[in-house]
């Protein structure tokens, strides 16, 4: 019989609605010191957040009070702000959402929490009208995830193209490496050196939000800019080049990829059953308790042949970021700040977001001692150590990914060519963001890529 994967997350559990309001004022609190009305996103945080407020409360005085709405947030979030005692602070997940509410939300820059932010944390600060708006409180990363066991007992080989791990530096060794492991893997006693790129929908951001802002990234960078209206898509046939080499060095033929769930190709990879694994930090969660041992994860790049990528390590997401209130009095802002403050520098704040929540925290007061417990966020920090920082993922909108992945099945199932995928990046961009000017009227700002 066939093994399982062990704790594979359930999705639904993440997405259900919770609806819980953790008031912390009583004798603790002092009304003269303001107050923090925090509406929050992540359900799985509920229980931590509701903690922390109460130790806020007591340590401070000052009144916390957490509303945790993980369905049907943009709608509670526009009920709540329509009230004359409105959230002081809240969640913002991507562009479109620091569109909608930007209104609403006080600039940031002078604030100790934004100044406490790394330099990838500020430029992850969604910027408008010259300011920054949104404070990033959680880095994760995504890559080329692999079992150095397996590498490294492949590198033992009289065969082996390399001698260790740490010899993949570049696209040509990874796709020398692959291909070989690939032609060995009865030796090698794996089912191929890839996990499957499986096409199901629970698989599509690994290609549509993720992967495609590989290409994007540089060919922002070739402009010195950090944001355009239309693209050329210089980088889009080095996509192609990787998913190939993922697609060609895996157990599942072309043929059967629609079907592979996400749970299946993270099983291969959890099990022991191939090396190398596309996606980011947060498949911990189902790798651990398994056939890989947390001392063999590793993460690599997205290497595509792209000039100048080994200077990057993994990209990073900085998409989890709180906004505050503009409309907010001044006592209930200043209150808001510090608490934020108190977050991303205290002892108690810095244990409480990265143990007890699990978040990586841009802020510099947090070492590498107050990172979270997970070897994945541990070897894509590593990059950031030795010098080479994130590929950005700058933003992009969901109907465009969602026109590049359609066309990428369409590829897979050979019922389209290449040009379609590319037609749907280059040409599905400058549309889709014409529309979002049309409907939000406004644009993510363009600053200078290399500006400090």
């Amino acid at each position: 019989m066939k093994k399982q994967i062990k704790a594979i997350a359930s999705i639904a559990a993440l997405s259900m609605m919770v609806g819980t309001l953790a008031a912390c004022g009583g004798s603790t609190a002092d009304p003269n010191k303001g107050k923090v009305y925090f509406v929050n996103n992540k359900a799985e945080v509920v229980d931590q957040l509701d903690d922390l407020a109460k130790e806020y409360t007591k340590e401070t005085g000052v009144e916390v009070k957490v509303l945790s709405a993980a369905n049907n947030y943009d709608n509670t979030l526009a009920s709540e702000l329509a009230k004359s005692d409105a959230p002081t602070m809240w969640s913002i997940t991507g562009y479109p959402n620091f569109a909608k509410w930007k209104d609403y939300m006080e600039p940031v820059d002078d604030s100790a929490a934004y100044k406490l932010l790394t330099d990838e944390g500020k430029a992850n600060s969604y910027q408008a009208d010259g300011h920054h708006y949104t404070l990033p409180y959680a880095a994760e990363w995504y890559g080329i995830i692999y079992n150095k066991k397996i590498v490294n007992e492949y590198a033992s080989k009289d065969y082996a193209k390399i001698k260790s791990d740490k010899d993949i530096t570049n696209y040509d060794v990874l796709k020398e490496v692959v291909e070989d492991m690939q032609k060995h893997k009865d030796d090698l006693g794996i089912d191929g050196a890839f996990s499957s790129p499986g096409m199901d929908s629970s698989n599509g951001y690994r290609w549509a939000s993720h992967m495609t802002r590989i290409p994007l990234a540089f060919e922002y960078k070739d402009n010195n800019t950090t944001f355009m209206k239309e693209i050329k898509g210089t980088y889009v046939d080095n996509y192609k080049d990787l998913f190939d080499l993922e697609m060609d060095n895996s157990p599942t033929p072309r043929s059967m990829l629609t079907s592979k769930t996400y749970e299946d190709v993270t099983s291969e990879f959890a099990l022991g059953q191939v090396a190398f694994y596309t996606n980011g930090v947060w498949a911990y969660t189902q790798i651990k308790d398994n056939e890989v041992a947390d001392e063999d994860l590793g993460m690599l790049p997205y290497f595509m042949g792209i000039p100048g990528e080994d200077a990057y390590g993994p990209a990073g997401i900085y998409d989890a970021s709180w906004a505050v209130n503009k409309n907010a009095s001044e006592k209930d802002k200043k209150a808001t700040f510090d608490f934020i403050e108190w977050l991303f520098s205290s002892e108690k704040g810095k244990k409480a977001m990265s143990q007890d929540m699990g978040f990586a925290v841009p802020s510099t007061a947090y070492g590498d001692d107050d990172q979270p417990a997970n070897p994945l966020t541990k070897a894509a920090r590593a990059y950031l150590t030795a010098g080479k920082p994130s590929v950005r993922s700058f933003s992009t909108l969901d109907a465009w990914g969602q026109g590049v992945l359609d066309a990428l099945v369409e590829y897979v199932n050979e019922t389209g060519d290449w040009s379609k995928v590319r037609d749907a990046y280059v040409n599905g961009w400058k549309t889709e963001w014409a529309t979002e000017e049309k409907t939000i009227g406004m644009l993510p700002e363009a600053t200078a890529f290399d500006a400090e």
